[in-house]
């Protein structure tokens, strides 16, 4: 009786459960690796099903659709349905060749990228990064060259080391990616960054979920 007791205590107090997480892009690998080891070590009770996307608005529409209970990406809009909260602040970078004259800048300014060829991620709705690249150079008096539509983050990269151009990408991706022939410079301009969020639907009534929650905050705070 006291173990059917504790584990209805248990329960309740969310630290048991199913808690699915849809993340997008290579820049939450990491993140999402350190949470899935925090949580199976300190609440053994819970469990995660992880489900990979390309880029944040599928993510999303798993969110809204109920078929996931967290989602990480970036958005500039979130419907009115759903929270959201800031777990890793995030800064926008261009990926050059290591062969390339910028690639040993300290920073770069997008002025200086008029004259480039870019690869870039597919202009979809909401899609972040296409949208930060049309802005940016917008802002400074020129349209994109764009040379290469890639499917995703790691295939844009890929196109980066074989010197077909350079990339707009995110800090947070450089830190994922390990190629010798790729090359980061942050980008001056700051006021279009992109921070990656959690998010999840406001009538969600899973009690592990605001276990797995604070966990995913508590990433960005240090803990590991």
């Amino acid at each position: 009786m006291r173990t059917a007791e504790n584990a209805v205590v248990s329960a309740d107090g969310g630290e048991t459960g199913l808690v699915r997480i849809a993340f997008a892009g290579v820049s939450t690998h990491r993140m999402v690796a350190r949470l899935a080891r925090l949580v199976r070590s300190q609440h053994p009770g819970i469990e995660l099903e992880l489900s990979s996307q390309n880029f944040a608005q599928p993510a999303m529409k798993r969110l809204l659709g109920g078929d996931t209970d967290i989602a990480l990406g970036r958005w500039d809009v979130v419907p009115s349905t759903v929270e959201s909260q800031v777990v890793m602040p995030d800064h926008l970078v261009v990926a050059f060749a290591d062969t390339h004259p910028l690639a040993d800048a300290r920073h770069i300014g997008m002025e200086q990228l008029a004259q480039e060829h870019f690869v870039s991620l597919p202009l979809h709705e909401g899609s972040v990064l296409p949208d930060r690249l049309r802005r940016l150079a917008d802002a400074h008096g020129f349209v994109p060259d764009v040379v290469q539509i890639a499917p995703d983050t790691q295939t844009a990269l890929a196109l980066v080391s074989a010197e077909v151009g350079c990339h707009l990408t995110l800090s947070s991706v450089a830190s994922n990616v390990t190629d010798p022939h790729v090359v980061f410079v942050p980008l001056d301009d700051t006021t279009a960054d992109v921070d990656m969020r959690a998010a999840w639907r406001r009538d969600n009534t899973n009690p592990a979920l605001r276990v797995v929650l604070d966990k995913v905050v508590a990433l960005d705070e240090g803990d590991s």
